[in-house]
This record gives C-alpha cells, structure tokens and sequence, in this order.
C-alpha cells in the first residue's frame, strides 16, 4: 500500500509594523475670565493689560495639636532569672489640670485678681524693692515643704509694696540640719512696714544660724524647756535691734515693728517634732483626718507678765529715817545720799512671746499663716474647706498649684497673704 504524502504546515504570517507615534498636541492653557470693568488704578478706556483676580488665600494653618504630660507605668517585677519578652508600650496620656484660682463666697470681690500698679521706685532705694509674689519648696526628711508670699489685692491697687516678709533658710548639714522658714507682717499704717518686716527675717535668721546646732540637738531630744527659753531670748534681741532701727530712722519703736512668726523643722527623718515660736498676729493649723484644728498658742493673761516695782541689781541699802531738818543723813559723816534705784514697773509687751511644738503624724499637713490668711481663714468657712479639700490628697500640690491655692479670694479681705504649709509623709 502506498504511502500518501504529507501537506507541510503553513508559515506563520509576518508581524505587522508597528503603529507611528500619535503626534504631541500642546495642552490648551487655562482661560481665566477677566474681571468685569476696570481696576481703581486703570485709567477709563485703557487698552492695556488686564487685571485678573488674585489667588485666592492660602487654608488657615492646621494647629499643632500641645503635647499632653506622659506618666510611665512600671511592668510587674519578674522573678529573678526569667528573661521579660518584649511587650506592648506602656505609656499612657495623662492631661494635667491647670491649677485653679478664683474666690469663694458669695460673690467675687471688688479688686482685680491679678497685678494692676508697681510701688514707686526711688533713686538710692532700688535695693529697698520687694517683688510681687514670692514662692518656694523643699523636701526634707518625712516633710514636704511649701511657702508662699503674695501681695494684697488692696496694695496691688494702689501700687504699695507687699508688707509681708518670707525667708526659708537650712542651717547644717545631714541628719543634724535644721530648716527655718520666718514669716514677718509690717504695720499697714507705716510707710517702710517692708523693710522692718524683711529686717525681722534676717535678724531672725541670723541668729538661728548661730546657734542651730544647739536647737537641733534640743528639739531631736525633747528638751522643750531649753528651747522655750532660748528662742525666746533670741526673738528678744530682734526686737532689740528693731528699735535701734528705728531710732536711726528717727521713727518711733510702733512705726518700724512688724509681726514676726517662725517654724523650726529637723532634717532628721526619724523626728517629728515642729516648733513654732514667734510674736503678734497670725494664724498656726493643722489639717488632719480632712478637718482644721487652730493650733495657736493661748496667750498668758495681762498679770502673768506684769508685776511691782522691783529694786534693781546693785541699788544701795534703804537709807536711815529721815531727820528733823528733812534730809536723809548717814550716821556721823552729815553727807546726803541718793534715793535707792527703784525701777519702774515692766511695761508689758505689745504682744507676748508664743511658742508651741507638737509632734506631726503621718498624713498632717501644718500651716503657718501671716494676719493676711489666718484671718479669712478663721473668718470665712468657704475657705477653710476649700483648702481642705484641695489638701486632702497624700500627694503636697506642687509650686504653681500652691500658690493658686492661697490666692483663693475672699470678699472683705484684701491683705497681703503668706502661708507657709509642711506635708508630712
């Protein structure tokens, strides 16, 4: 049987040429219609080039959103020999309230709340200028400390200085290192009330320095009879030298004295003791279990500091009857003799000296005051528990949040405030 032939495949068909390039056309540009009529600055009938309208405004920018305070929560404590795997991050927003200010009462007070007119600056007396507010802190031991002086509302008005005086000092070093914090109040009737009450603080605290070692080995062992009778001679010599002050100035001692209020705090962690001492006005709390306590000092009634004349030291012996003649004649020598030195009675003084320490417990908060806060304080119950409730944590405010705190205002009393307050841990 013969074999048929096969039909070869057909040849696949060439490729056809590709397509030539479609010619560029140039974008038509933009027509923009021109404004109808003519621009204030073009002439009537000019031909010449148009106005067009301007672009118009760029998008208000976007604000940047303020970064809020971050808190770093700790992870559980591993036990020891266990790698920790890498974990999710911790980190948690926390927004952080500003520290508020305003008044309490029934209605706000009349002045301004914030700092309207500047004392008077003299040439000479630049050195004599006292800042509107004053603020400090410290932590020492199981207390937090914080302190504030700010100018009244009344001589933020009429442009006086701040009478109020505040000094915070430590004297030595370590366990045995003591923490003054002086508070002065000038009288409000005395044209240099600032400078006698700035000169209390450091005379004051001068001599704490001198003898601070000895004041804090009494309070650290409870010697309270030693520390009554030491401070109270030191407060004695500031006054003493309040009046030479005054006597220099040619003023009498009433128109350059001020008030004058310290508070004594040990270093040492493991004592507790605070010790207030100080002379006039003002105000000594303490908030515990969320409730105020008055812890001022009672004042000795007016016969306890007064008494009869005395002989004094070195007086000669009473002298012999006199005689017919009248004249007091010693026995065979016919000369006459000056009277005995009798001292008049002691005059008692404006204020007596107040001292008080107490022992602090865990979670009391001590506040030492200037006339300017005690009284709202003792004054205006709105006041008092509005600290209380501010003051309630365990955590002390910080500086801002301080001060905020004793500017709460209170209608009728418009003094300068000092205040003084020790957290204890």
């Amino acid at each position: 049987m013969a074999a048929t032939p096969s039909t070869p495949p057909p040849s696949p068909a060439p490729p056809a040429p590709p397509a030539p390039p479609a010619p560029s056309v140039a974008p038509a540009p933009r027509q923009v219609p021109p404004v109808a009529g003519h621009a204030p600055w073009e002439a009537p009938g000019d031909r010449g080039p148009r106005t067009f309208p301007a672009p118009p405004p760029p998008a208000p920018p976007v604000a940047v959103p303020v970064e809020t305070p971050t808190v770093q929560v700790p992870l559980p404590d591993e036990p020891a020999g266990e790698e920790r795997e890498p974990g999710p991050d911790l980190t948690v927003e926390v927004s952080v309230p500003r520290p508020r200010t305003g008044f309490v009462g029934s209605r706000p007070p009349t002045y301004e709340p914030e700092p309207t007119a500047l004392p008077v600056a003299r040439p000479g007396g630049l050195a004599e200028l006292v800042a509107d507010t004053v603020l400090d802190g410290a932590r020492y031991g199981t207390c937090t400390l914080r302190a504030a002086s700010v100018r009244g509302d009344s001589a933020r008005y009429r442009g006086e200085p701040r009478r109020d005086a505040l000094l915070t000092a430590r004297f030595g070093h370590d366990e045995t290192a003591l923490v003054l914090v002086a508070v002065a109040a000038g009288a409000r009737a005395a044209e240099d009330a600032h400078l006698a009450a700035a000169d209390a603080c450091h005379w004051i605290a001068e001599a704490v320095c001198r003898s601070h070692a000895r004041l804090s080995e009494d309070i650290r062992s409870g010697r309270r009879g030693d520390l009554k009778s030491g401070l109270h001679r030191l407060t004695d010599r500031t006054y003493g030298k309040l009046r030479a002050r005054a006597a220099e100035r040619g003023l009498a001692p009433e128109e350059y004295t001020a008030t004058l209020r310290c508070l004594l705090v040990p270093a040492d962690p493991e004592c507790r003791t605070r010790v207030f001492f100080g002379i006039g006005a003002g105000g000594l709390f303490r908030l515990r279990d969320g409730s105020w306590q008055d812890l001022e000092p009672l004042l000795p009634e007016p016969a306890a500091v007064t008494g009869a004349p005395v002989v004094g030291f070195g007086s000669p012996p009473p002298a012999p009857e006199a005689s017919e003649e009248g004249d007091r004649l010693t026995m065979d020598l016919g000369i006459t003799t000056a009277p005995p030195l009798v001292e008049d009675p002691v005059p008692p003084p404006a204020e007596p000296f107040r001292f008080r320490a107490s022992v602090a417990r865990p979670g009391d908060t001590l506040l030492l005051a200037s006339p300017g806060l005690a009284e709202p304080m003792r004054g205006e119950p709105a006041l008092a528990r509005e600290l209380a409730a501010r003051w309630a944590d365990a955590e002390p405010p910080g500086l801002a949040a301080f001060l905020a705190d004793t500017q709460l205002r209170v209608t009728g009393y418009a003094d300068d405030r000092t205040g003084v307050a020790v957290w204890e841990a």
